[in-house]
């Protein structure tokens, strides 16, 4: 068996969905294991629908869900000729069912709320690629994921309970390859003991296919995304990228861990776990090489590579009484960061002083006010950029830092790290 996972670009409307279909093609024969995002921004769309019903405003929740639905029915009128096939019944019920929330009380835990409704664009998304491939006379079928990956009762950051899950895949997912070639089933979503929908976290797509090739123990994973595979650095932000063609699963969770967009932090290691190698590759070129992450280390020192963040906060803690920053103060502020609820890309101490950098447009800055400002003099310096740079050397880090004010850097043997001020 191999997993192959599209996400929401490659997936985003009816050209793209029989794109999918040409790729399975190339294929023929195979088991294939196939987990899907949902079509587009319908994520953000089905978010919006959370708030709008959290805040009972029955007209913006009305509109949002038409609009949701008009989009998927025009990618419906594209692949199919015809409105006789079941798919039209099976969407008309989701919206149907999705509807009627607005007369029921909303939950007290807006996360179970949010996982309930936002794992809707992945189930519509997969009935849609099930059917278009079961009319081009594809061996496949339809798989419910909140079926099959079973996690806590932690509403939108999932932990995965493996045992469980292996069985539930083990015994009712792979013996469907006895009848079909192609399993299709959602990324991103799980479920609770109590049956309950669940969600893995934003960009979960990829640690869905993950957690389908662990427990399947499969050949492979592919990942198919709009660019010819893993890149050095995000063209968008730099100029000149040089693809990866081979990278270690070590080098991949390093990457992934500094913050590199490409693969889902938690994808990479049940599949090292089990050595099953994850292809990056082109779902415009399909035939075309991509990257493969793998066991070995050989090529990863090749190409430096980079990791740009902007919108950068970067928090300076200072006890009010002068003290050292010693572990009882590590432990009041993390604990304090947790209460926050703060995630952090970087951070530094020296004898009196504590500093942190965030994702700017994660957290307010009267937030973390709200939790130091009593016993920590806080300062902080908005709008700067960090840039990680693996493999480095001082040709690369001339590049990245010329016209830039360094506020703060780290090196190690392998990795530089610098908080960057636009000068």
């Amino acid at each position: 068996m191999k997993v192959f996972k599209f996400g929401g670009a490659s997936v985003k409307n009816a050209d793209a969905v029989k794109n999918v279909a040409s790729i399975l093609s190339l294929f023929e024969g195979q088991k294939l294991t196939v987990v899907v995002s949902a079509m587009g921004k319908t994520t953000n769309k089905l978010e919006e629908i959370v708030l709008a019903l959290k805040n009972r405003d029955r007209k913006t929740f009305t509109c949002l869900i038409e609009e949701l639905e008009l989009f998927h029915e025009y990618i419906l009128a594209d692949l199919f000729t015809e409105k006789h096939f079941s798919i039209y019944n099976t969407l008309e019920e989701i919206f149907e069912e999705l509807k009627e929330k607005i007369n029921k009380p909303f939950s007290e835990n807006e996360s179970f709320e949010y996982d309930q409704i936002v794992s809707l664009g992945e189930v519509i998304s997969s009935h849609i690629v099930t059917a278009f491939l079961i009319e081009q006379s594809f061996s496949a079928h339809w798989m419910d994921a909140r079926q099959l990956v079973r996690t806590d009762n932690n509403y939108q950051e999932g932990k995965v309970d493996w045992n469980k899950t292996e069985a539930l895949i083990q015994s009712k997912f792979m013996p469907e390859f006895s009848t079909s070639n192609i399993l299709v089933t959602q990324g991103f979503v799980g479920h609770t003991a109590e049956g309950f929908t669940t969600t893995l976290g934003r960009e979960g797509s990829d640690y869905t296919a993950g957690i389908f090739a662990f427990c399947g123990n499969a050949e492979s994973v592919t990942i198919w995304k709009d660019v010819p595979g893993m890149l050095n650095a995000d063209p968008k932000y730099f100029e000149d990228t040089i693809k990866l063609d081979k990278i270690s699963f070590k080098e991949a969770i390093e990457l992934s861990y500094y913050g590199a967009s490409v693969i889902h932090p938690k994808t990479i290691k049940p599949l090292q776990n089990k050595g099953i190698p994850l292809f990056v590759k082109s779902f415009i070129e399909p035939k075309a090489d991509g990257t493969v992450i793998q066991s070995s280390t050989s090529n990863d020192e090749l190409v430096p590579s980079f990791i740009f963040k902007k919108e950068q906060t970067l928090f300076s803690f200072t006890p009010k009484d002068f003290s050292f920053i010693v572990e009882e103060n590590l432990s009041d502020i993390f604990n304090r960061l947790s209460v926050a609820k703060a995630k952090i890309n970087l951070m530094q101490n020296s004898a009196l002083s504590f500093s942190i950098l965030m994702d700017g447009n994660k957290i307010y800055p009267s937030t973390i006010l709200e939790q130091f400002s009593e016993m920590y003099e806080v300062r902080y310096n908005e709008g700067l950029e960090l840039v990680t740079i693996r493999h480095y050397d001082d040709a690369t880090i001339n590049r990245v830092t010329k016209d830039k004010e360094i506020i703060l850097q780290q090196r190690t043997r392998y990795t530089a790290r610098f908080v960057l001020k636009s000068l």
